[in-house]
């Protein structure tokens, strides 16, 4: 390993200003953060930083409806690749949602 990768390897993360990005960059970042959120939980991912896997219906519905509005009014200021991309998540998070929610007992 170089030196220049081992001192990158051992650097703390960069902190963003998310003060200075526009307002579609920021819906961006919060639908990343969103989905993320609702495969988590859905119980199709880990929490990070633990090796827990936990769903929660609730909070997964309300995380993609959000993800979806916000993707919605994203849309119209995308090319048209991540237009198809944004399309392609909210699908799987909702078709992955109903699939689960139905085969999981109430809570």
């Amino acid at each position: 390993m170089s030196e220049e990768n081992h001192d990158a390897k051992n650097r703390p993360p960069e902190m963003m200003d998310i003060g200075s990005l526009d307002t579609y960059s920021l819906l961006g970042l919060f639908l990343g953060i969103l989905a993320e959120k609702a495969w988590q939980t859905m119980g199709l991912r880990a929490k990070p930083g633990t090796d827990k896997v936990q769903a929660d219906f609730d909070q997964a519905r309300v995380a993609i409806d959000t993800t979806g509005f916000l993707a919605e009014k994203l849309q119209p200021h995308l090319p048209e690749d991540e237009k198809r991309r944004l399309e392609g998540l909210v699908a799987d998070l909702r078709l992955n949602y109903v699939r689960l929610a139905k085969t999981s007992p109430p809570s």
